[in-house]
């Protein structure tokens, strides 16, 4: 099966990344569980929107983006092989500002996803898969709209609530036995 896999709150931690950054260069005390919306970030980090946030967060003379120093979540990688390893495409469904790309791909290669392909777009939908595991409320809405006839995982998260039709994984233990049961059920000619 081919599997659309988000990185930045499902493959790996984006705040517990920029809050680490931030941290180092303004010497604040934030942590990830403060994060409880999905656009609010520039409130915890002291900036008036975000995008100051944004601008902050590209690479500088002195560092690289927020996106090339992220720590996976645990088992991300592993279950990835796994199931690449499995026979399963995994397929990289990443939403960023172009100047993320080259630091997205560092990542991406220095964590050795199993992957041939990556998207860097907004409008994930587009990208044809049997299984996507994504934490945006707007992407988790999307795909349910457009990819009716698809599995729809919503990586829980405190910045999204349960979509209408969408299986809640907790983690990447869920993501495996989800794709798992999927695939035995499209074996079986259930799915």
């Amino acid at each position: 099966m081919r599997l659309g896999i988000d990185m930045d709150g499902v493959m790996c931690d984006f705040n517990a990344g920029w809050m680490q950054l931030h941290a180092d260069e303004f010497g604040s005390e934030l942590r990830p569980d403060m994060v409880v919306g999905w656009n609010g970030l520039h409130e915890l980090a002291g900036f008036a929107d975000m995008a100051q946030f944004w601008a902050w967060a590209k690479a500088s003379d002195e560092r690289d983006s927020i996106f090339r120093h992220l720590e996976p979540f645990p088992g991300a990688v592993e279950t990835m092989r796994a199931l690449a390893d499995a026979g399963h495409e995994i397929v990289v469904l990443t939403a960023k500002p172009d100047w993320a790309i080259p630091d997205t791909l560092s990542w991406l290669g220095d964590h050795a996803v199993p992957t041939r392909e990556i998207h860097v777009r907004y409008d994930k939908h587009l990208i044809d898969c049997d299984v996507y595991i994504d934490d945006s409320p707007a992407v988790l809405a999307d795909l349910r709209r457009y990819r009716t006839d698809r599995l729809v995982c919503r990586m829980i998260q405190p910045w999204n609530r349960p979509v209408d039709g969408a299986i809640d994984v907790a983690g990447w233990d869920d993501v495996r036995t989800v794709v798992i049961d999927r695939s035995r059920q499209a074996a079986a000619g259930l799915a």
